[in-house]
């Protein structure tokens, strides 16, 4: 479904559309002013009173539909909640915008015309529009490749154009923020289209030809390292986890560089920001094999993969200021002859050696590879994303990523980026007592110390292989899937951390301190 996002000048109230959507303030629902109140007025007062009927409020996501029988230019008019005036923020704004977009294709409404968000008082007027569009994007993103007859859904009207409409526009910041708007939704959706992909189909051999032909569009420069390849380098943790499938593992090194006005951010000494992406295509645990509800999801195990292809993929459009280093540790983690086992000794490439106790801690064994790899090609700060642990859902519940740092300021600028971004994230200690429970018996490092502290004892072993920069991870385990359809998308694979990646790197959240 292809939907054009466009901002014009004008009066809402002048616009002929399918429907018209009104941001409604928490608590101003019995105070309303401006557009809703002359709706209201033309309406006789309905609008307010069936809104009161129906407990309206304005909460973050709520809406309300009502139909006009004539007596407006709009249809239907649709009411959207987005929190109250002094704690909305840019997720309070997508969430709102995302929910009239959902309900307006429930409505089987095909052109939508909508108000510009409120001013604000956390976020500018630019930003705000940023995220209302967003949210349409966010909203009306499908996963239908592999849908037959039911391909449209249940409506036989598809949305198609959505105009936000104000007599005091400023055009220019409007452009800019339409164009933000649609280069991350669409890195968002690069990422969910990923992990939504089956693993018959996304091996690691297709995930290194979707980065060259993303790389190839984006301006990137790509090189991907096979069996061989990372034999001969000496990543032999990454290796390892692919050696028992048929589909062999790939090393996908990615970078970007500024435009020539900002080459000085590349050249020597100076800071460049290495992403780590997770990319195991099917986990099945391997000889520590997974129940059957645990491998369920499993397809979605390269999620930290697909959002550092996800940000990269929108790096040039945003015209990114900061140079980058990327790698995508992608392998398929299966059962054969030729599998690693429990007992196992790899020694990964900065000359670790590591214990296996379980083959089902794969994740941070392609990445203590990825890392090391990262670091030698120049990056300054390291920041990995990964489906790593268990724990940290039990810890945090659905919806939130874990953080782990061993650079304040780091940690400081990605939480700051995170809650730009609208992405939750919590940060988590690294306890440096719980190092004994992966110190290694034969080896150096054990990859699993139980599942007392999993998501710390995960991190700790990451630490290892950071070479001595700043470095940061992600675990996402319990955030880059949705069990449920939602105001910012449908069930599936939710792209997590492409927002935050991209806030980092491209509004000022990523500044070195």
């Amino acid at each position: 479904m292809t939907i054009e996002i466009q901002a014009e000048s004008g009066q809402v109230l002048e616009q002929p559309c399918d429907a018209l959507v009104l941001p409604i303030l928490e608590g101003d629902a019995n105070d309303w002013g401006g557009t809703a109140l002359a709706v209201d007025t033309v309406l006789s007062g309905e609008l307010r009173r069936l809104a009161d009927e129906a407990r309206f409020s304005g909460a973050i996501g709520t809406t309300f539909v009502l139909p006009t029988l004539g007596r407006l230019l709009a249809r239907r008019i649709i009411l959207t909640g987005i929190g109250r005036s002094v704690v909305a923020d840019r997720e309070a704004v997508r969430r709102g915008w995302g929910a009239a977009a959902l309900a307006t294709r429930a409505a089987g409404a095909a052109t939508i015309v909508s108000e510009t968000p409120p001013t604000l008082p956390l976020i500018s007027t630019e930003s705000a529009l940023v995220a209302a569009a967003e949210g349409v994007r966010l909203a009306l993103y499908q996963f239908n490749k592999y849908r037959g007859a039911t391909r449209q859904g249940p409506s036989t009207r598809e949305l198609t154009g959505f105009r936000f409409v104000d007599p005091a526009l400023d055009q220019a910041a409007a452009t800019r923020a339409l164009h933000r708007a649609e280069t991350t939704a669409a890195a968002v959706s690069l990422a969910r289209d990923l992990g939504n992909e089956p693993a018959s189909v996304l091996t690691p051999a297709a995930f290194a030809a979707e980065a060259e032909r993303v790389g190839a569009a984006a301006g990137l420069t790509v090189e991907v390292l096979g069996p061989e390849q990372l034999t001969a380098l000496g990543a032999n943790a990454i290796v390892a986890v692919g050696r028992g499938s048929e589909n062999e593992p790939r090393l996908i090194r990615m970078s970007y560089r500024p435009t020539e006005r900002s080459a000085g951010n590349a050249s020597g000494g100076q800071r460049v920001v290495g992403l780590v992406g997770k990319g195991i295509t099917f986990d099945t645990g391997g000889y520590s094999i997974k129940t059957y509800e645990g491998m369920l999801e499993m397809k979605g195990d390269m999620s930290g993969a697909a959002a550092v292809l996800g940000t990269m993929s929108a790096l040039r459009a945003l015209d990114c200021q900061v140079a980058v280093e990327a790698t995508i540790c992608a392998a398929e983690n299966m059962i054969s002859g030729t599998a690693f086992r429990p007992g196992d000794i790899l020694t990964a490439l900065n000359g670790v050696t590591i214990e296996i106790l379980s083959t089902d801690a794969e994740g941070r064994l392609v990445l203590a590879d990825g890392l090391v790899d990262t670091a030698r090609r120049g990056a300054t700060e390291l920041i990995d994303l990964a489906t790593l642990t268990g724990a940290a859902v039990v810890a945090l519940g659905e919806g939130t990523s874990a953080l782990f740092a061993s650079d304040e300021a780091l940690a400081e600028r990605l939480l700051a980026a995170a809650t730009t971004a609208g992405e939750r994230s919590w940060r988590l200690p690294l306890i440096e007592e719980l190092n004994e429970k992966i110190k290694g018996t034969v080896g150096d490092i054990k990859n699993s110390g139980g599942r007392a502290g999993g998501a710390i004892t995960a991190a700790l072993f990451l630490r290892r292989f950071r070479e001595g920069l700043p470095w940061a991870h992600f675990d996402i385990a319990g955030s880059s899937r949705r069990a449920k359809n939602g105001p910012l998308g449908p069930k599936g694979a939710t792209g997590v951390g492409v927002l935050t990646l991209l806030a980092y790197l491209t509004e000022g959240g990523g500044e070195a301190g």
